[in-house]
């Protein structure tokens, strides 16, 4: 298994003890600095289908954590927007993400540490590509 799947199989696990998966953190995550987004737009910028996007925000809206303002209808827009119990899953989903990560660079000393922040740093920043790109 991969480190990237690895750290995405633990974030999923810690996200499910609190009902909720990274789908669901994704589509918060856009709804919260965009509110109003289609389906479609959100589907889009979460890399699934407009049609799993509507299940996702069916799933959110279940859970208190979305609020839909306008009436659910065929071809019509979904004003929808984040609600308190959405905005702290959001927290959860970030805690849950930075536990992960303290696990995963509890594991490599201080001098290999430094060596990832300065790869990465940079990538992060947009400054450089990663090398072998």
């Amino acid at each position: 298994m991969t480190i990237g799947r690895t750290i995405r199989t633990e974030v999923e696990a810690g996200l499910r003890e609190h009902g909720t998966s990274l789908r669901h953190l994704s589509a918060l995550g856009h709804l919260s600095r965009e509110p109003g987004l289609s389906y479609s737009e959100l589907g889009r910028r979460a890399g699934v289908t407009a049609q799993s996007m509507q299940a996702t925000l069916r799933q959110l809206e279940e859970l208190g954590a979305v609020d839909r303002r306008t009436l659910p209808g065929r071809g019509r827009t979904a004003d929808l927007v984040v609600t308190p119990a959405g905005r702290e899953l959001i927290d959860i989903g970030q805690r849950t993400m930075l536990e992960v990560e303290t696990k995963v660079l509890e594991l490599l000393d201080d001098e290999q540490r430094q060596t990832l922040t300065a790869l990465l740093f940079p990538v992060l920043l947009g400054n450089q590509k990663p090398a072998g790109t």
